[in-house]
């Protein structure tokens, strides 16, 4: 089986997702393809290559027509309709819908409404409808059927959205990590965005160090932060594998009695 490892040593965004699925390999013109099924207009995918900490990356660019879609307050009704009403495959539609109604539900939490009265604004609505479902095409694109995450690093300090000044990690991002190991450093801003957080989250299947795996493409892709530690963020991608077949000691059958998140050494 495919999977794919996310090292959030430096956060995620859903930019900074796809940027590293596309530095991994992933063909920009077979996402943009993806995509287009969506039949949204007024926008462009982009990919640039980067330098971070003397580490190369992938960044990529969405820029989305601020005329044509400022005036939209979109809500989980609407997204829906759009992600529904597109000519994606079905598995693709059924993920990020699962991703949009996680991402309703923390703000909704957060602001003590329903996740009918969350607005996706801070442009926030086109970005992250081409965000939340690039990624998810993406990594089928891949052929990518399990993903896995490192713990989160939060960021630390404060960021600046459509409701003022909020502390790192915002208050949904800090909802949507519930039950994820995540730690801080200083200095640094928002590292990991409500929109990283709910793509994967959604679809993480375990949580802590790399699984055991043959490694096939690795990708870094690009924040746009400038910090100590490189914003990038670091995808591996490779074929499982059972852990016997990685110790070599295949008489010492370890019965998976470990529990998620501790080495077996």
């Amino acid at each position: 089986m495919k999977i794919a490892y996310f090292d959030c040593f430096s956060g995620a965004s859903g930019d900074m997702i796809i940027g590293a699925l596309l530095d991994s390999g992933l063909d920009l013109e077979a996402l943009k393809n993806e995509l287009s099924k969506l039949n949204l207009s007024h926008y462009q995918l982009d990919v640039e290559p980067v330098i971070k900490g003397a580490i190369g990356g992938s960044k990529a660019l969405i820029a989305v027509d601020q005329e044509h879609h400022g005036h939209y307050h979109r809500k989980l009704s609407d997204i829906k309709e759009i992600i529904e009403g597109s000519e994606i495959d079905d598995a693709i539609k059924t993920k990020s819908i699962a991703i949009f109604t996680r991402l309703a539900e923390a703000e909704a939490k957060v602001h003590r409404t329903t996740i009918e009265d969350i607005h996706f604004h801070e442009v926030g609505a086109m970005d992250t409808i081409i965000d939340v479902v690039g990624a998810v095409s993406g990594l089928s694109l891949l052929g990518v059927e399990n993903i896995y995450c490192s713990a989160f690093n939060v960021g630390s300090g404060m960021v600046q959205c459509a409701h003022g000044l909020l502390p790192v990690p915002a208050p949904a991002t800090a909802e949507l990590i519930s039950g994820a190991p995540a730690y801080a450093t200083e200095g640094t801003g928002e590292l990991l965005t409500p929109t990283g957080a709910a793509i994967l989250t959604t679809q993480a299947v375990g949580f802590g160090p790399m699984p055991p795996m043959r490694i096939e493409a690795i990708g870094y892709g690009a924040g746009s932060l400038e910090t100590k530690i490189p914003n990038l963020l670091r995808v591996t991608v490779g074929e499982a594998l059972d852990r016997e077949s990685t110790t070599g000691h295949h008489h010492h059958h370890h019965h998976h009695s470990v529990p998620e998140g501790h080495s077996e050494s």
